[in-house]
């Protein structure tokens, strides 16, 4: 089946890219193919695709993918996407807004995949809800803004509440850099492809979790200050206990949250799970 642009489409149905939903399309076909390979999808494949849009990165998945579930906010931007897709009888097009979505009610088996180009300004929800979702995918291929990936796969020294919320479940690469002038329209900074290949379980043991992420979200609530600080305001616990805390987990009080590696974050962790049980 032949690729065809889809811009004209959307000068037919008069309709514009909206700013406020982050509509950049991709729809560089040689891009679009590489992206598809990258996420290694095949006929056994199950695909999540967020945001279909005009339908272009569906239409490459399609080709390849056993089953396609692709979820679109804007209704306006279905007919189009139908239009795109009409010769495919493995997609399956949802109007609704991932972040209100019940995921159990699209019925995605284990081992399904999740490939989508994604507004910047909901990366951190969307990621927050595949990572916590019961039934997380095995894979994530995301196209984001290059700072946003860049940012995603920061080590100790420029760590974050999002690189930790999300490299505890996989180590995120970055595969390929595109350039903004292959979306239309244009945002104004490039693009990056990360590539997620989840663990089989993650890197801090599952009884933990709730701990580890209480912990960064008072680490990081004032990434100015000093984590005997920070953890005391955010964890309502004494100030001589927190320097405890982090003494015996091997880290200096004075230290600031971003300093601290995974592994590091893992130390305070079991740390605090021995003051809490």
């Amino acid at each position: 089946m032949e690729y065809k642009n889809p811009i004209p489409l959307l000068k037919e149905h008069r309709l514009f890219p909206k700013k406020e939903l982050g509509q950049n399309f991709l729809v560089d076909s040689s891009i679009l193919t590489r992206i598809v390979e990258t996420a290694e999808v095949n006929e056994s494949s199950t695909v999540l695709e967020i945001g279909a849009g005009l339908g272009s990165l569906t239409f490459f998945l399609a080709q390849k993918a056993g089953h396609v579930i692709a979820v679109e906010k804007d209704k306006t931007l279905l007919p189009i996407a139908q239009q795109m897709l009409a010769d495919f009888s493995n997609v399956r097009l949802i109007e609704d807004d991932i972040l209100t979505l019940d995921l159990s009610s699209l019925q995605l088996p284990d081992g399904y995949l999740v490939v989508a180009n994604i507004p910047y300004y909901i990366t951190s929800a969307i990621l927050r809800t595949l990572l916590s979702a019961e039934n997380k995918p095995a894979k994530l291929v995301l196209t984001v803004q290059e700072e946003v990936a860049e940012r995603i796969c920061a080590q100790a020294g420029k760590m974050s509440l999002l690189a930790l919320s999300v490299q505890v479940f996989c180590t995120p690469q970055i595969v390929m850099k595109i350039p903004a002038g292959a979306f239309y329209p244009a945002p104004e900074i490039d693009s990056a492809v990360l590539y997620m290949d989840l663990f089989q379980e993650p890197a801090i043991p599952q009884s933990n979790l709730d701990s580890f992420f209480r912990l960064i979200k008072a680490g990081f609530s004032q990434k100015r200050k000093m984590l005997r600080n920070t953890l005391t305001s955010g964890l309502h616990l004494p100030r001589e206990q927190v320097e405890t805390l982090l003494e015996q987990a091997g880290i200096d009080p004075q230290r600031r949250a971003q300093t601290l590696s995974l592994e590091e974050w893992q130390q305070v962790t079991d740390c605090f799970q021995s003051i809490i049980s």
